[in-house]
């Protein structure tokens, strides 16, 4: 099982400076982005929840652009991001948080767990 973080923005050079300029002047926002990062780094605290999830439960939480997103990945959440889907032992994806869950989080790494956490128990 491993969980995927798909951010409400695109990769590469042009996405990340697109983004990051678009958050500066209130264009552009991603929920999950403001959670897992800093204005310029990954956060401490999303490190250590990365570790926590596959240390404690055996699960990989990994992060995608919406440029970078699998097919399938992309079928699971075109159109509602950013999100947090779970891929079973089969490859089946589900969504397990959606963007309000995650504005629910406002960018702490701690309310996010929680949430992550409580929805895991229906897996």
């Amino acid at each position: 099982m491993r969980l995927i973080g798909v951010y409400n923005a695109n990769g590469g050079l042009a996405g990340e400076l697109g983004y990051f300029f678009g958050h500066l002047i209130g264009t552009r926002s991603c929920t999950l982005c403001d959670i897992t990062h800093s204005p310029f780094a990954k956060k401490s605290q999303w490190k250590l929840l990365e570790q926590s999830l596959k240390r404690e439960l055996g699960i990989e939480f990994v992060l995608v652009h919406k440029n970078e997103r699998t097919p399938a990945q992309l079928a699971a959440s075109d159109g509602r991001e950013p999100c947090v889907l779970i891929e079973d032992s089969e490859g089946k994806l589900s969504m397990i948080l959606d963007w309000t869950d995650l504005k629910l989080a406002h960018g702490d790494v701690a309310q996010f767990e929680r949430a992550v956490r409580a929805k895991l128990l229906m897996y």
